[in-house]
């Protein structure tokens, strides 16, 4: 009888957690619709606004930058704040961007409201794995974590198939003139939905411990892990906090100063091996082997499907084969399709073939490179300064994705595409290296215990 108790006590826990996942998720999936929006609109605003190669760049970047400041902010608003609250305030963010960016006039208006939206994927890039991390029991955390790289990619599929849709309403001249808009529009809906969901979630109970509301911390753990479990738990973490001065300078110090340093290295190969320029730019990549406009957004949501169906190996390999060897096994296969894809442009395979090694490369991303670094960014750094660290790592991403995004059309322009896929190449043999060498494995550890393996 006892038995069936605590079985069903563990399996109402896991309803929970499982619920708080989904929430938190959404804001991965606001994540991955903002920023793929702009693959679609990206060609009919180069003809709307006659962009050059540099301002090509920059109406796909300037999002970006908002990244780079949401970033660089949200730790401190959220250790200040609560997790909640800032997460709350992204979704308020991407609903402004999603209006602005569907009515302006001009490519200025265009990139303020973009970076309006970038504010707000920044904050919510580094709070949403970092919420959940701080809910997730230790034995489920890695496949959790990698539920927010499956929202952002699920977040890319939809966004794909919307542009699809929102192309075919029109010919070329009424994508130029409204299509886009359409697109950029479209977002207010999920930004709603992740806004009025998020009042319905608790705060993080290691943030509220850190606040010294143990009571409230203490009740949030046991609709997790049961009430014994979260006495236990709450018990390290407050030991944790004790031990920390939790300042920006110790960050960078002592036994800490290795976490963060992998951590950064770890965000910028991450991005560094090209994956932004396929998902910002695949229809116009397309275009270039020939492939007419209805091919090429039909193909980039294959890069969309694709992507999610190999999100799921991720999520169910991540605590059985553990995080250092799926980035050994993915990032291998990402170098050998990268080198074929420059091969592809280089010796001119038309047709479908570079399509076959374009999706070969965000396959293996999508199982390695994808969601991996996120768990281990929300692993690795010490709990009374995770939210000021995870905002250090996650502001190595957006800086990589901007320089990325920004550079992407101007190298095509100056070296064509097959050279600048053989630049990502070379990323990405450096990027196996350094992950043989630096990354440390944390599968099936306690964040304490991580915590601890540093000193």
């Amino acid at each position: 009888m006892q038995t069936t108790e605590k079985a069903k006590a563990h399996e109402e826990n896991m309803r929970v957690v499982y619920l708080l996942t989904a929430v938190a998720a959404l804001g991965g999936l606001l994540f991955g619709y903002d920023t793929a929006v702009i693959a679609g609109a990206i060609g009919f605003l180069q003809e709307k606004f006659e962009l050059t190669a540099a301002m090509k760049g920059w109406a796909a970047s300037s999002a970006i930058i908002g990244c780079i400041f949401g970033a660089m902010f949200a730790g401190y608003l959220s250790d200040r704040y609560g997790r909640k609250r800032i997460l709350i305030l992204t979704a308020f963010l991407f609903g402004i961007s999603a209006i602005g960016s569907a009515l302006p006039a001009n490519l200025t208006q265009f990139a303020i409201a973009r970076f309006v939206g970038g504010l707000g994927v920044g904050a919510a890039s580094m709070l949403s794995p970092l919420y959940i991390t701080e809910l997730a029991p230790a034995r489920v955390r890695g496949m959790l974590v990698s539920l927010y790289q499956l929202a952002i990619v699920l977040g890319i599929l939809l966004i794909f198939f919307v542009n699809m849709l929102v192309q075919s309403w029109g010919n070329e001249a009424w994508n130029v003139e409204l299509g886009w808009r359409y697109m950029m529009g479209s977002e207010t809906i999920p930004a709603v939905l992740f806004f009025a969901a998020m009042f319905f979630v608790p705060e993080s109970p290691r943030w509220l411990a850190k606040e010294n509301r143990e009571a409230d911390a203490l009740k949030v753990l046991a609709r997790i892990n049961g009430m014994e479990k979260a006495r236990e738990i709450l018990q390290d973490i407050k030991a944790t906090l004790r031990e920390e001065s939790g300042t920006l300078r110790e960050l960078f110090s002592g036994r800490f100063r290795k976490p963060i340093v992998i951590g950064i290295l770890l965000a910028l190969f991450t991005q560094f091996q090209g994956i932004n320029a396929i998902m910002y730019y695949a229809p116009e990549i397309f275009k270039e082997v020939g492939v007419g406009r209805d091919s090429a957004f039909a193909q980039t949501v294959v890069i969309g499907i694709i992507n999610v169906l190999f999100t799921f190996v991720a999520i169910r390999l991540v605590d059985r084969l553990g995080r250092k060897a799926l980035l050994l096994f993915g990032g291998a296969g990402m170098a050998l399709s990268l080198f074929m894809v420059g091969a592809a442009f280089h010796f001119g395979w038309g047709g479908y073939i570079p399509l076959v090694f374009i999706l070969s490369y965000v396959a293996c991303f999508a199982a390695s490179f994808g969601p991996v670094p996120w768990v281990i960014l929300s692993e690795i750094f010490p709990i009374k300064m995770r939210g000021l660290a995870m905002s250090v790592g996650t502001l190595a991403v957006w800086v990589a994705v901007y320089f990325v995004t920004q550079l992407f059309p101007i190298l095509v322009e100056g070296i064509g595409q097959a050279y600048t896929f053989w630049i990502f190449f070379c990323v990405s043999v450096l990027a196996f290296g350094f992950v043989w060498k630096m990354i440390p494995e944390t599968k099936e550890k306690t964040l304490e215990e991580i915590e601890q393996s540093w000193h």
